[in-house]
């Protein structure tokens, strides 16, 4: 997982105020305002977008086709429109079937306000159903991601260990921080 969330601020946002919908190419632009800036993109294992014809490609041959890729949008969109997203999460079976990777990221405008954990509460409530054979969600988050793993925990995952040295991330060698929420963990409210 790779996302920063400050403490939550006076004014956070309401847990029923985040939804999380597929991506459509017309989301180019907002996802270009967090996928563009590198301190958003820190704990990233990929480096900031700096053209939008690249975040465009990347949508339409990764994220559109992606099994389970959302946007985690505030609010309504006004009246006919969709909700605009500030920010995105994905959930990635890998060659394990019974397990897959989480992934969250959030526009700097938005840590600290809950949006995060509200966004993590959903894709696990939804996750589980729509990937079928799918028991065990897990994310890792850097040793020095602290604001990411509380939203974690507060979306009900278990810190289950440090795994040393575990990747390379921005040409620097990382510890990795696992959690998990498995389909028998109770979802939190």
């Amino acid at each position: 997982m790779d996302q920063e969330e400050a403490p939550a601020q006076p004014g956070s946002a309401r847990a029923d105020a985040v939804t999380l919908r597929p991506f459509d190419l017309a989301d180019v632009d907002a996802m270009m305002s967090w996928a563009s800036d590198p301190v958003v993109t820190a704990f990233m294992t990929w480096d900031a977008y700096t053209s939008r014809e690249a975040l465009l490609a990347f949508m339409r041959d990764a994220v559109l086709p992606h099994p389970w890729f959302r946007a985690v949008c505030l609010g309504g969109g006004g009246e006919g429109s969709r909700p605009v997203p500030v920010g995105a999460v994905s959930v990635t079976p890998t060659d394990d079937r019974c397990r897959a990777e989480l992934s969250v990221v959030l526009a700097r405008a938005h840590w600290g306000k809950g949006v995060a954990a509200a966004a993590l509460k959903r894709t696990v409530a939804a996750a589980f159903g729509d990937l079928e054979g799918v028991e065990r969600v897990e994310a890792l988050v850097d040793v020095d991601n602290a604001a990411s793993q509380r939203a974690l925990e507060k979306a009900g995952f278990q810190r289950e260990a440090v795994l040393r040295s575990y990747c390379v991330v921005k040409g620097r060698i990382r510890d990795m921080v696992i959690y998990s929420f498995i389909s028998t963990d109770p979802l939190v409210e």
